[in-house]
């Protein structure tokens, strides 16, 4: 009697545990998508940054033409003369996931805009990858510890940074699938479902559509299988848990036109396939261990691991003459980026010259995940006691995670999911640790006699009467046949409840006074963390790069200036007029204005890209002739001196210099250096000074105030009174962030020059001319 009242006590406390979590997930999910929405309160509801422009551009050609006429949609507004075919460059995942949810929510009779769905799209993912960081932490520790890996990642101030309102980038959507590839990862590595496998297979699919980060799983997840392995830790479900990934995975993931056969003919897929391989090798050993005698076991291992070596010998030479033939080592750019930190800075200046793609600094750490970083030591550990197959993958992922975001400042992201899952284990075992101590010398302080609560009671009950049923089967089975492995069953059944209570005992031995400051501490930290994240969201993130403000002692002003650019292109210029920028500002010219560019933030032709940084740092007369050449008729640049706006192109001209010098050698970085220092003062070299990059920014910039002082660089600058020949000022924005300027025609001929004698000089000068024509690039 009394084991089923505590039966149908713990079942009662299960149940209400339950629906209580449900509760605490949809708070969760709300406090994730809530606390993004500071940029839509504060400013307006606005696309941000860059890349999402295009993104927002992409899904209106969706919603608009159709799915087909996406797949075969080529862009000739971008990277004129050359085009785009954007359905087989673009990962399509964030634009068909908003593209689907604005026609579902308009077959429901919500007529909202294409811009409302892209902007809402970020903050919703957000509840979903909250969700699903829940989902992986409880396969790994439990509940608690889920819930509170939930709570952290939903106003961790790394994700936030690229999730607020308005952030459409691929991230958005990309960071729940990673999370929950990994949840149905783990779920099929403790349960040995194919049906998980299948759906692991499908997310990993989701997550190849959306971001190219998708190389991180495919690296990941073999390296904690060949851990297994390697650490004696094989077994069906592991098989079960890979296999179907790397088979399903890399068709699913060739089906997609940007990856296409990449997916099997590039280096960061092989060591997958290497451990596919090992695995079935493994696989093959297990199994005739099982059916053959020690004596023929021995041979057949022998054999199998000499035709399984043979086999590896075989796959590894063809991969290195697969990889030997690229001049990359079949690396891209990126991912060679991230395994020689160097590499960009030498080879590929325009990934170098990406913030994104720098090194982060101390501070940033404590900027993106704050007090987790202190956290995240204790979570290791706490995953070490017991060493599971799940903890062990999440041991893993933040190490991994760890080195890349040390790399590159950009993968903070993918280090900030794994930060809150050791914390959130961290917090709840400490938590426990903690209440478990009070909860037990509490009666004692009260009078009463120490018990042990309701719980840990039905759970001993709970254990006993099985114990005992198993010990009194034990005894009648060792009647009829006594053999050893029944008296070690015998042994282990009796002893299993003295080590739970001795583990139990051991939990609860912490001093009263120290677990309550303790908590107290924790309640502390934890609140630091909410200001610190709620500070995040609403102040340093939530600013849309296109509209920025600033606070002084007259109060906030906002500045307006790159939209104020953009209407004035797209309603005082031809619609076929070409526009000459800096690559950062391709996508939003391209959707805010509707004009063709030359180049834009896809990067894909570093050709192109070096052209214009060669037109921007070469003399007025030879920039114009690039620019005519390529049909430009505008061209525009971002300035910010006289307000102080530090990401201007005088600050990036630079990186201009470099990539262009890297395709056209007679564009040399010592030039525009005085003793190996930018200046832009009086002692700036003449090349700098004459530049069109310095001309086109500082033109008439003496006006503003008579000394012609820059803000940003906190100097005078050195040429100051000057006229343009071959371009015009026709548009600079009211705080003269965007300046535009439009290209002269060619001067006509005067005929009296042209007109010549006829005689046998004239063909001679003609020749010569021609033949010192100089070469505008």
């Amino acid at each position: 009697m009394a084991a089923s009242d505590a039966s149908n006590v713990a079942s009662f406390r299960n149940a209400f545990g339950g629906v209580l979590s449900f509760f605490i997930l949809i708070l969760i999910g709300v406090l994730a998508f809530s606390i993004r929405l500071f940029s839509v309160i504060k400013y307006e509801s606005v696309i941000h940054e860059f890349d999402p422009y295009f993104n927002y551009r992409v899904t209106q050609y969706l919603v608009k033409s159709g799915i087909y006429d996406f797949w075969n949609w080529f862009d000739d507004r971008t990277w004129y003369p050359l085009g785009r075919v954007i359905g087989g460059t673009v990962y399509p995942g964030l634009t068909l996931t908003a593209g689907t949810l604005w026609k579902i929510l308009n077959s429901l009779n919500i007529p909202l805009s294409v811009e409302t769905v892209c902007v809402f799209t970020a903050p919703i993912f957000s509840a979903f990858a909250s969700w699903a960081t829940y989902l992986l932490t409880k396969e790994v520790k439990g509940t608690g510890a889920g819930l509170t890996a939930a709570v952290l990642l939903a106003m961790v101030p790394s994700y936030i940074s690229r999730s607020v309102a308005g952030s459409y980038d691929n991230e958005a959507v990309a960071i729940f699938a990673l999370i929950f590839t990994f949840y149905l990862y783990i779920k099929t590595l403790n349960t040995g479902s194919l049906f998980y496998a299948t759906l692991n297979a499908i997310a990993y699919f989701y997550m190849v559509c959306s971001w190219g980060g998708y190389t991180f799983i495919i690296n990941l997840i073999p390296m904690h299988v060949l851990l297994c392995i390697i650490t004696g830790r094989y077994s069906s479900r592991l098989y079960i848990a890979y296999a179907p990934l790397v088979v399903l995975g890399t068709l699913l993931a060739s089906l997609v036109p940007v990856v296409g056969f990449n997916a099997v003919m590039t280096s960061e897929h092989f060591a997958s396939f290497l451990v596919f391989i090992i695995i079935h090798v493994v696989a093959l050993v297990y199994y005739i261990k099982g059916i053959l005698s020690p004596k023929m076991f021995k041979v057949a291992v022998t054999l199998v691991v000499s035709v399984g070596l043979a086999i590896c010998c075989a796959m590894i030479a063809v991969l290195i003459a697969v990889v030997a033939s690229s001049p990359t080592k079949g690396w891209s750019g990126r991912s060679l980026s991230l395994l020689d930190p160097t590499y960009a800075s030498k080879y590929i200046p325009i990934i170098a010259s990406v913030s994104e793609h720098q090194p982060p600094t101390w501070p940033s750490y404590f900027m993106d995940i704050n007090v987790l970083a202190f956290l995240v030591p204790a979570g290791i550990i706490a995953c070490f006691s017991p060493l599971s197959d799940a903890s062990s993958f999440v041991v893993l992922y933040i190490v991994t995670s760890v080195y890349f975001s040390g790399v590159m400042v950009r993968l903070m992201l993918v280090l900030a999911p794994a930060a809150c899952i050791m914390s959130g284990i961290a917090l709840s075992q400490a938590l426990d640790v903690f209440t478990r101590s009070i909860k037990f010398q509490l009666p004692n302080l009260l009078g009463l006699s120490p018990s042990i609560d309701e719980g840990d009671a039905s759970s001993d009950n709970a254990v006993a009467p099985n114990d005992v049923v198993k010990t009194d089967k034990s005894e009648d089975t060792t009647k009829e046949r006594v053999s050893r492995k029944s008296k070690k069953k015998e042994k282990e059944q009796v002893e299993k409840p003295v080590s739970k209570s001795q583990v139990k005992k051991r939990l609860l031995v912490l001093p009263l006074e120290a677990s309550v400051i303790a908590i107290f501490l924790l309640i502390l930290l934890a609140a630091f963390y909410v200001v610190h994240s709620v500070w995040a969201a609403a102040e340093a993130y939530s600013a849309p790069s296109i509209v920025l403000t600033s606070r002084s002692h007259d109060g906030l002003h906002v500045f307006d200036d790159f939209r104020e650019a953009y209407a004035w292109l797209r309603h005082n210029t031809e619609v076929d007029d070409k526009v000459a920028s800096w690559w950062d500002y391709g996508y939003q010219t391209t959707a805010m204005a509707n004009r063709t560019v030359i180049v834009d933030n896809n990067t894909w032709n570093n050709t192109h890209i070096a052209t214009v940084g060669t037109a921007m740092s070469s003399p007025e007369k030879a920039a114009w002739e690039i620019f005519q050449s390529l049909d430009v008729k505008y061209v525009l640049v971002v300035f910010g001196g006289l307000v102080g706006y530090p990401s201007d192109d005088i600050n990036k001209f630079l990186w201009m210099v470099r990539i262009g010098g890297g395709v056209f050698p007679h564009i040399k970085e010592p030039d525009y250096l005085r003793d190996g220092q930018y200046r832009i003062d009086s002692m700036a070299t003449p090349t700098m000074l004459n530049c069109l990059m310095y001309k086109l920014s500082y033109y008439r910039f003496v006006e503003t105030d008579g000394k012609g002082f820059d803000k940003v660089r906190h100097t005078e600058i050195g040429k100051k009174y000057f006229k343009l020949t071959h371009f015009e000022e026709v548009f600079t924005t009211h705080h003269w962030m965007v300046r535009i300027y439009k290209l002269k025609p060619p001067r006509n001929r005067i005929r009296g020059k042209v007109k010549k004698s006829k005689s046998k000089s004239s063909t001679k000068t003609v020749s010569k001319r021609r033949g010192t024509r100089r070469n505008p690039f």
